[in-house]
């Protein structure tokens, strides 16, 4: 448990090298204009020009420069310093002011001081860290009064199974941390990298009433049977832009979303 921070924030300064070269992100179509963000967190983002927004757990960077050239004045965070340093990188290459802080999602209040009209994560993000309760604390501390917390996320049901989705691997409900070993990665498979990992499934429940003990009241929930990312193995594009398990088809839920106020 101690050491999930240094494992974890190895193997992502690990992966940004490779993903900044990958297809899976893109890097020069994004420069030239695409904008990242998928139509699962446009609807209830909606019109964020003039809003404030914090991006917890942001990579390197293109979602929140995406938010920027919406309109809207951006905060991105993550604590990969690979990460966010080529975030910077990119902000001046696409001409964004978007700013980026380098700093685990716990410790952020204690180096952010400001309010947003908006906080905003998306995939693959809370399996990293151990204590939802602490996160939904972040998310609350960060948001002004009437403002708005907007989340996507692969299904915790995506996590039980293995890599190949043959079999239920691990349970739904958090039990203990998950440590696996990879080579590759997502974004590039054939990738020279190996790495260890330390991760946690939080079932639907555990996440909603976090949100709801930090005085945010869910407005839309939302599920999907599709990714709208070819991260995993074995899927089928059934649509343009959206993945599903070949073996599994419409049977899986592979992502939630939803949107909260601050009360």
């Amino acid at each position: 448990m101690k050491e999930y921070l240094k494992f974890n924030k190895e193997s992502w300064n690990r992966k940004v090298p490779v993903h900044l070269e990958s297809q899976f992100y893109g890097v020069d179509e994004f420069v030239s204009g695409r904008n990242s963000l998928n139509d699962i967190e446009l609807e209830l983002l909606e019109d964020v020009s003039g809003k404030t927004i914090l991006h917890l757990q942001c990579h390197f960077g293109q979602d929140s420069i995406s938010l920027s050239r919406m309109g809207a004045e951006v905060v991105g965070v993550d604590f990969s310093d690979k990460a966010i340093e080529a975030a910077r990188d990119l902000a001046n290459r696409t001409n964004t002011t978007t700013r980026f802080i380098c700093s685990d999602v716990y410790e952020l209040p204690g180096i952010l001081a400001e309010k947003f009209d908006i906080v905003f994560t998306s995939y693959g993000t809370i399996g990293w860290l151990p204590d939802i309760d602490r996160w939904a604390k972040t998310v609350s501390h960060f948001l002004k009064d009437g403002g708005k917390f907007v989340f996507a996320e692969f299904h915790p049901v995506v996590w039980m199974f293995n890599d190949q989705f043959s079999e239920i691997e691990y349970a739904y409900l958090k039990k203990e941390p998950i440590v696996e070993n990879f080579e590759g990665t997502y974004a590039d498979r054939d990738a020279p990298i190996t790495q260890k990992t330390i991760t946690w499934n939080h079932g639907l429940a555990e996440v909603i009433q976090a949100l709801i003990d930090q005085r945010l009241t869910i407005e839309k929930f939302r599920e999907y049977d599709y990714s709208p990312y070819d991260c995993f193995k074995g899927t089928n594009e059934f649509e343009q832009g959206k993945y599903r398990i070949a073996l599994l088809g419409d049977k899986l839920p592979m992502v939630y979303a939803l949107r909260a106020t601050k009360q």
